[in-house]
């Protein structure tokens, strides 16, 4: 049982903007073109160095600190992804999104008056018929991993039929999974028909493409994989399963957001961006909104274009303002997502 919090002088974050926009990217594609593609480079040192400086460069504090945790509640994406999922726990999990801020520590931060949510609860196929019971009515979207998630090696036909599925069951966002050989390969082609029939399937769902960065091997790679799954029309790129050897990097984000800025400045296209896998605290939270504002600006900061793919996060950013409120940490074990 949770213990009540004060509220500490100036803890009022009423500035925050209530940012759950209904409008969500919808990227038509355009047909493939392969000379951005070819074009696409990846000067490593400079980005590991510009990567390096984020979390240093800029710092916030007090009740900007507290503003800022609050919108990356709001963008992200409450995942279970585990063997042993039950209908039981993604009930939890939804109950959680439709209130991931605790009652007492809302109230403190001057945001009672608020709705606050997450942007989606993110679940196999299996799940999406009793995420979506769960959260009716409360506008959450529902998000299924889909086309063989993780490694993507399902029949083709398997994979298309599982977008539908999960769709038909009431998904309104489906996370894809590329087939790396594709880009390990350098055939671009196969990537964006692949990409392309994958969207096609999704109807009206939006389509985030996971292009398991931690197997593509080069950044280089990285950013052409990102151009082309744009180019066949992806709602938003999203960076790892979270079942890689290696997930979200700030490296692997900076190629990313240059990409979808590149490809915004040659077509006129939003797309968003979902880091995933690994980010499980608030100060890692806040480097890639950093990375978000400085690259590509205010605009992707709204859970319309940046998610967080996450479980344990959602712990650590409560966890984080309970402090603000009362000068005083708490275990995790006092907040449901820990």
């Amino acid at each position: 049982m949770s213990t009540p919090v004060s509220p500490r002088e100036s803890a009022s974050v009423h500035h925050l903007p209530n940012a759950r926009p209904e409008v969500h990217p919808d990227n038509p594609g355009v047909p493939l073109d392969l000379e951005p593609v070819r074009a696409m480079r990846a000067n490593l040192s400079a980005i590991q160095r510009r990567a390096a400086t984020l979390p240093t460069r800029r710092t916030v504090k007090k009740q900007w600190q507290a503003a800022w945790l609050v919108k990356a509640l709001q963008c992200i994406d409450l995942t279970t992804l585990a063997g042993d999922d039950t209908e039981g726990r993604v009930r939890r999990l939804c109950a959680k999104a439709r209130a991931p801020l605790r009652a007492d520590i809302a109230e403190a931060l001057g945001l009672a008056d608020r709705r606050i949510t997450v942007g989606a609860v993110c679940v196999y196929h299996r799940f999406v018929e009793t995420a979506c019971q769960a959260l009716e009515g409360s506008g959450i979207p529902v998000a299924a991993v889909s086309t063989g998630f993780p490694a993507g090696l399902s029949p083709f036909e398997t994979r298309l039929a599982e977008i539908e599925a999960s769709v038909a069951a009431g998904a309104g966002e489906i996370d894809i999974v590329i087939t790396r050989e594709h880009v390990l390969n350098g055939n671009w082609q196969a990537l964006y028909d692949e990409v392309k029939a994958f969207k096609q399937a999704c109807g009206p769902a939006h389509m985030k493409a996971i292009l398991a960065t931690g197997d593509l091997k080069t950044l280089r790679n990285v950013g052409r994989a990102s151009m082309v799954a744009m180019q066949a029309g992806t709602d938003f790129i999203k960076t790892s399963t979270g079942k890689e050897g290696v997930n979200a990097t700030l490296p692997v984000a900076l190629v990313m957001v240059r990409a979808i800025r590149a490809y915004r400045e040659a077509t006129g296209n939003v797309v968003g961006f979902k880091p995933a896998g690994g980010i499980s605290t608030a100060k890692d939270a806040m480097a890639f909104q950093f990375l978000m504002k400085e690259e590509l600006g205010n605009d992707w900061l709204q859970p319309s274009l940046f998610r967080f793919g996450a479980s344990s996060l959602l712990a650590d950013i409560e966890r984080q303002l309970e402090y603000y409120v009362t000068g005083r940490y708490a275990s995790f074990d006092h907040h449901a997502m820990a």
